[in-house]
Formats: C-alpha cells, structure tokens, sequence
C-alpha cells in the first residue's frame, strides 16, 4: 500500500457526513502512537487546575490505581467510536461514562475544558511530531468527533469547530492554571505509570524525557522542573527523526487496525470491566437525546461542591 493512499482517501470523504470515518482512519491506522501521546499529554493539562487535581488527589485512584485508571479512561472513549458514537454499543459506552460522572458536581466550564483537551492536545502533537501534517478534514473529524461526545455528555456551550475548541482550551488555562500541592502529586502518580512500562533502570530517564516535550506553563503549574536544554533538544530531535522514519515505512494494511494492549487487562476486557466497582451499583440514566424511562428520576450528586472536571475522556474513579 502507498504511503499516502489512505490520505488520499481521507480527502474524497466528506468531513461533515463521514468524521466518525475520518477519525477512525487517523486513530487506528495513520497516527495510532501519536494520538495517544497527545491524549497523554492532554491528561497531564488536566492536572494544572486545582479545582480538577483536588478531587483527582482525594480519590487517590491515581496512587492506588493509576495503570487501570489510565487504561479505563482510553478504553471507555475507544468503546464510545469503535462502532459508532451512536451504535447501541457507542451510547452504551456514553451511559456508562455518564453514571460514572453523575456522582460528582463537576462545572459545566469543566467538562468543556477536559473535552477540549482531547481535540487540540493530539492535534497539536501531531503538528509537532507526526509524520505529516493533518489535513483539515483530519482536524475538522476531531472537533466533530469531539462535539458530538459532548453532546451525548449533556454538555452546554460545545464550541462548532475546531477553532472554537482551540480558543475555549487556550482561555481557559490562561484563566485557570495555578500551582497546587495537589496538581503535582496528581501529575507525579501519573508520570510513574507511564515510566512503569519501561525496565526499571530505564524510568527516571523516561520520565525526564516526558518532562522535556511538555511547555513551560504547564510545568510551572504542575510544579515540575523544567529540564535542561540539552535533554529537551534529545527529545525534540528523537521524536522528529521518529516521524521521518514513520514516513518512510509502508501505511499500515487495512486488516491490521492499531490493537489497544492495556496492560490491566491481559485477557481482554469487556464495557462492564470498565471504571470504579462502585459505578456499577448506580442507575444507568438516559442520554440527552432519548426519553427517561417512567422509573427515572433524578437523584442528587454523592459528593457536594463545586467539584471539578475530570481526566480526559472525563470520568472519576
């Protein structure tokens, strides 16, 4: 298969009609690795607003979980696209999601935000790092993807386009990144899973070249150092040469879609595994665009406040 024959077929589809495609096709077969690490590092941005690390911090999922934490957050936002946002299967996924959230007061401008992060973070990665440039039907499928998640979410104020994901993201740091004891114990937990994958005395070097990729408000707000010109240039170049690489290798084939290996679930794992235990003792609610059953009723959230957004495909374990 020609390197660019899937890009060519991206741009005959039609972004309003075909994005759940599109996205597909950039997920799974043309930037598997680099979506991730862009989520990645949209978990991390999360983290440098107080009011989202100190609920994140008092759970201590993150200490006591944080692999399962981590894979159950990919997982359930791979479940919701894998067949469709709107297969039975995807609104599964999406009600699950939302019966794991409804225990917590979380901002309306919260959810916006971690929603957000999940469209311009892999975006903005792959500017940086992938093997080519995405084109605007690539970006116009992740705002759309992003838009109607958040519609299934009952979010208020979904932004129409990519641009006004990316306005809504950049204000809202500018508004709301602060230091926090909390933001950094959070962040720390977190860069210990992602080291974790690697042998033992490989770790502290990863977890520095972690550090080395990410920006200087960021690292500021989570309380992390800033690492040393030299190891940032490494990174940088490492991650480029990478690209050039990837571009030179054959397009992945149509039977061979990236496989998720969480490293929780060894054997597989199906919707139910998914999220805290406690989850699964709670009433599944109907989405925003279906009639609630005559039992339905609303019930007040478990945890009072102004309680924040969660990580990424946002959900509290």
């Amino acid at each position: 298969m020609g390197r660019y024959r899937r890009l060519h077929q991206i741009e005959r589809l039609d972004p309003e009609r075909d994005h759940e495609r599109i996205f597909w096709l950039l997920t799974q077969y043309e930037f598997p690795w680099d979506y991730l690490q862009g989520v990645s590092v949209a978990f991390l941005r999360d983290f440098a607003v107080p009011r989202v690390s100190r609920l994140l911090d008092r759970t201590q999922e993150f200490e006591r979980a944080g692999r399962k934490r981590y894979d159950d957050t990919v997982l359930i936002a791979y479940e919701m696209v894998r067949e469709g946002m709107d297969s039975e299967h995807g609104r599964s996924a999406v009600r699950h999601l939302n019966r794991i959230h409804h225990r917590y007061r979380i901002a309306n401008e919260d959810y916006l935000y971690v929603l957000a992060t999940t469209v311009v973070g892999p975006r903005r990665w792959i500017a940086r790092y992938g093997w080519r440039p995405l084109v605007p039907a690539e970006v116009e499928s992740l705002a759309r993807v992003g838009r109607r998640m958040g519609e299934l979410m009952g979010i208020d104020g979904l932004p129409a386009d990519y641009a006004g994901f990316e306005r809504l993201h950049d204000d809202y740091e500018r508004r709301m990144f602060a230091y926090a004891p909390a933001n950094r114990r959070v962040a720390a937990a977190t860069l210990r899973v992602a080291a974790s994958a690697y042998p033992r005395p490989l770790r502290p070097l990863a977890t520095r070249l972690s550090l080395a990729v990410l920006d200087e408000p960021l690292l500021t707000a989570l309380g992390l150092p800033r690492q040393p010109r030299l190891l940032r240039a490494v990174a940088h170049h490492g991650l480029r040469a990478r690209a050039l690489l990837v571009r030179r290798m054959p397009a992945r084939p149509d039977r061979w879609p990236h496989r998720q290996k969480p490293r929780s679930y060894p054997f597989g794992w199906t919707l139910d595994d998914l999220g805290p235990r406690w989850a699964h003792d709670r009433p599944l609610r109907p989405l925003p665009d279906e009639d609630p059953p005559p039992h339905v009723r609303d019930e007040p959230d478990d945890t009072p406040g102004d309680a924040p957004a969660t990580d990424n495909t946002p959900q509290e374990q």
